[in-house]
Parts: structure tokens; sequence; C-alpha cells
């Protein structure tokens, strides 16, 4: 199973990447765990998560070829 991360921002410099894929990961909690362990930086920021360009609150089942975004905080304007 394969899931593309897409990311923004002060996430994407901290990743040093605006694209990853990571396979083997069915939950967003066990991308996030994976992600803030190889990329400690992440651990202390702040950042919300969209699936398929839905946001969600809490862990989410992913299937193979999901997105999931890193989304840094924004405002509007």
């Amino acid at each position: 199973m394969k899931i593309n991360i897409l990311s923004f921002g002060q996430v994407a410099e901290a990743l040093n990447a605006d694209q990853l894929l990571l396979s083997d990961m069915d939950n967003t909690d066990r991308v996030l765990d994976y992600l803030k362990s190889v990329y400690p930086q992440l651990q202390t920021m702040e950042f919300t998560l969209a699936v398929n360009k839905q946001l969600i609150h809490g862990n989410t089942a992913l299937k193979d070829d999901d997105t999931l975004a890193l989304l840094p905080p924004f405002s509007g304007g």
C-alpha cells in the first residue's frame, strides 16, 4: 500500500521535500509517528491533516494511493 504525502510551507521545509511516498502505512497516526521519528523537528510544529482533500481530526484509516497533506497554519485575507 502506497500513501502520497504532500507538505507545504514550514512543514515542507522541515521535510526538505514537498512530496514523499510511503509504503505500508494504514492510518494517519502511523504516518505521523514515522514522520516525527525521521524528522524530529515536526514534533514541535503545528499542522493540520487532510486525506484526499478533506480535513480530518484524529486518526483516520488510509487506503492504497490515498493522499495525505500536511498543512501548516494559514490565515485568510
